[in-house]
């Protein structure tokens, strides 16, 4: 996005450790970062999450914009991070003068809306093992939305690591071998250097069904 450079005015620097803004806090900018990493977590029961680790260009905090409502995350930075941040009345200006920024920046929110909500579905699920199941159903869907529509068939592959499925589903690497294990003992996935392959993604539906709160 190189075509911001005229936007250095809305420059903020961050450094390691500091917080950009606190989840349930008001909130009425959001960020596109330039340089530097951001972690984003959220307090689910009396435990912190780890959601998601941004880079450049990445946008966060935009359900501010979009919403109008309180944080509904954590931002912290994780080294020295260097955004643009963007409020409803320069936000407006940035829509009217690029165009083609604003029509970017329109997909990224809508597609991290559906992400946000999506990953705390997984987060609230009390069933570990149910969380490392609601990943790939996930991955699933945001491969189908790729796609265009659904595959045939119930096998499916995934180029993720278990360190992967253990970030969307907030828990330790450890934790999430341990569970995929189980269900490769079960015979329902398999386990490989780059991918891992659910034998039937339909059990997975059923599994997650019968676990989630109704």
């Amino acid at each position: 996005m190189a075509d911001l450079a005229a936007f250095t005015r809305f420059a903020r620097t961050y450094h390691a450790g500091e917080l950009i803004f606190a989840e349930y806090e008001p909130g009425d900018s959001f960020y596109l970062i330039q340089t530097g990493k951001v972690k984003i977590t959220k307090i689910v029961g009396d435990i912190e999450k780890t959601l998601d680790i941004l880079q450049p260009p990445e946008i966060f905090g935009e359900m501010a914009i979009l919403e109008g409502a309180p944080r509904s995350a954590t931002a912290q930075a994780i080294d020295t991070v260097k955004v643009l941040e963007f409020n409803r009345a320069n936000f407006e200006v940035l829509m009217m003068g690029n165009p083609q920024i604003a029509l970017r920046l329109l997909k990224v929110f809508t597609k991290r809306i559906w992400d946000q909500k999506r990953r705390f579905m997984i987060l609230t699920l009390d069933d570990p093992q149910a969380k490392i199941a609601d990943v790939f159903l996930m991955l699933d869907e945001t491969n189908a939305a790729v796609r265009g529509g659904e595959l045939e068939g119930e096998k499916r592959e995934f180029k993720v690591t278990i360190d992967d499925v253990a970030h969307w589903a907030g828990m330790s690497s450890a934790e999430a071998q341990t569970l995929i294990g189980h269900f490769a003992n079960q015979r329902r996935l398999e386990i490989f250097p780059d991918k891992i392959v659910v034998k039937n993604i339909s059990d997975f539906i059923r599994f997650v069904g019968s676990r989630r709160k109704k």
